[in-house]
């Protein structure tokens, strides 16, 4: 009747609703509603494939967005500059993006640390209220701590 991929997927849908997590919510029910309505097929391989770039695209839209609206102009530029937190958050901001970007090509080219990211992912989104944004940054982590472990690994050995 049910196939695994449904009953994992039901079992996400249930956490989600314990959880009160809007984001996962809607995502198990936008998927399984592909599913059983017969779009899986064409639809997963452009999510799996571009989801991610799309997502990311979203995610600069909403940023950009206080830019375009004028709530974010030069002037709170110039008045941000001068702030030892912006700097922080300037080099946060360049750190995260180089990491991520290393975090893509992990997840394109190793399923099982996919599936390890995705669940971790979905643990933080039901359980401790996080963000989604999670497979990529901790793909990227997941990237640069599997080089230092390589790099320790070369040299001692």
């Amino acid at each position: 009747m049910f196939s695994q991929a449904s009953v994992f997927m039901l079992i996400l849908l249930l956490v989600a609703i314990v959880a009160k997590n809007q984001s996962l919510l809607v995502a198990v029910v936008f998927l399984l509603v592909v599913k059983w309505i017969g779009l899986g097929d064409r639809l997963y391989p452009i999510v799996q494939q571009k989801g991610i770039h799309i997502g990311v695209t979203i995610i600069t839209i909403a940023v950009l967005t206080p830019i375009v609206t004028g709530e974010i102009g030069f002037k709170q530029l110039g008045e941000a500059v001068r702030s030892s937190y912006a700097w922080v958050a300037l080099g946060a901001g360049v750190l995260v993006a180089i990491i991520a970007a290393s975090g893509i090509d992990l997840l394109k080219s190793d399923p099982h640390i996919t599936t390890a990211l995705v669940f971790g992912t979905i643990l933080s989104v039901a359980l401790f209220n996080g963000v989604a944004v999670g497979p990529l940054i901790g793909a990227g982590i997941a990237f640069f701590v599997m080089k230092i472990i390589q790099f320790f690994t070369h040299l001692g050995g």
